[in-house]
């Protein structure tokens, strides 16, 4: 006999007050012009993708939306699962990963962000809207801290700036015709000379290309390069600089979608160097080392692959994917999504022929 299902639909567990926000700046941001919510929204995804969007769609801005910690709170799915369905969100025009440079200077950082739209949203829409989010944020120095929007749920304050290290000091000079209190009395001999100053632990002849090589190893072990590697390498990374990019951009460009393991970073560092350059900026932008502002440019923002990672502009990354991964989803259809009810069902159907065959 058939078994009936009253309802194909699983519904998403509820946000737990104790979910954990993003730093301020970071995590999920609702995209503007969404439809209001009803029950029937995502009905024309499978099941798992409407799952994980009912459960996304209810997070408030500035919520983690990093894969594991999504997958700790959705318990029918695993990480793998969890991954696999915001690709299929993303080909769904429900949400774009991006990461954009924010500050001056030498106080620039990255800040990564998830934006969701309730309302499925075409590439064009998207490639408007984040030019526009670029915009905004040319006149923006620093990122606005995204305040939660559920009263459960609250942001983790900042962590304080760390003390500025004061110089030190030399002891005030005596005034003329008078001796300190405490100042022994002249010696008769002659002063020793001075000795020696220690010489300073980093030369200030260090390239900024160089300088991004050797942080290579902080943001991430499997880039670690050796001074000689970063010697070797410096003249390749040179080249991005002269290009106009900055060393946020190169660091982020070498480290996205790194593979689980890199058996020769200086190779895989010259061939990322040498297949990943930037193209030359257009004339009339200032040359690197003047004294003219950094152009806008550097705050725009990057899509992220949402498979792999990859960084682009977001009119090269169409559904928010790459062209590799763009490929294999096309050629694979996507993961195909299954119903638990249906397994439960192809389950109880095997017991039932193994008991069938035990029967004599």
């Amino acid at each position: 006999m058939a078994t009936q299902h009253h309802s194909s639909a699983l519904s998403a567990p509820a946000v737990s007050p104790a979910y954990p926000m993003a730093k301020p700046g970071y995590g999920k941001r609702s995209a503007p012009g969404q439809q209001p919510r009803t029950r029937d929204d995502f009905a024309l995804l499978p099941t798992r993708e409407r799952y994980v969007a009912g459960f996304v769609d209810h997070l408030p801005d500035g919520a983690e939306m990093s894969v594991k910690q999504l997958a700790k709170q959705l318990p029918l799915y695993g990480q793998q699962a969890v991954s696999t369905s915001l690709k299929a969100l993303s080909v769904a025009g429900h949400l774009r990963r991006v990461r954009c440079s924010v500050g001056t200077g030498d106080e620039t950082r990255w800040v990564f962000r998830t934006f969701w739209s309730r309302t499925a949203r075409d590439n064009e829409w998207w490639n408007t809207y984040l030019a526009t989010e670029t915009a905004a944020r040319a006149t923006a120095p620093t990122a606005a801290p995204e305040a939660p929007a559920s009263p459960g749920l609250t942001a983790p304050a900042e962590l304080p700036a760390p003390a500025a290290v004061p110089l030190q000091r030399t002891p005030p000079k005596a005034a003329p015709g008078t001796t300190p209190a405490t100042a022994p009395a002249a010696p008769a001999t002659p002063a020793a000379p001075p000795a020696p100053t220690a010489p300073t632990a980093r030369p200030a002849a260090f390239s900024p290309a160089y300088l991004a090589l050797a942080e290579l190893g902080r943001k991430d072990i499997r880039l670690a390069l050796s001074a000689d590697d970063c010697a070797a390498l410096e003249p390749q990374a040179a080249a991005w600089f002269a290009r106009g990019v900055d060393a946020d951009y190169l660091i982020a460009a070498l480290t996205a979608g790194l593979p689980a393991q890199v058996d020769c970073p200086p190779r895989f560092v010259r061939r990322r160097l040498a297949d990943k350059i930037p193209p030359h900026r257009p004339a009339g932008h200032s040359s690197p080392g003047t004294s003219t502002p950094a152009p806008s440019p550097a705050r725009r923002l990057l899509v992220e692959c949402t498979d792999c990672g990859r960084p682009g502009l977001p009119e090269a990354l169409p559904d928010g994917l790459c062209r590799p991964c763009r490929a294999a989803h096309s050629e694979g259809g996507g993961t195909p999504s299954v119903d638990p009810a249906e397994i439960a069902d192809v389950k109880a159907h095997m017991a039932n022929i193994r008991d069938l065959l035990k029967a004599p």
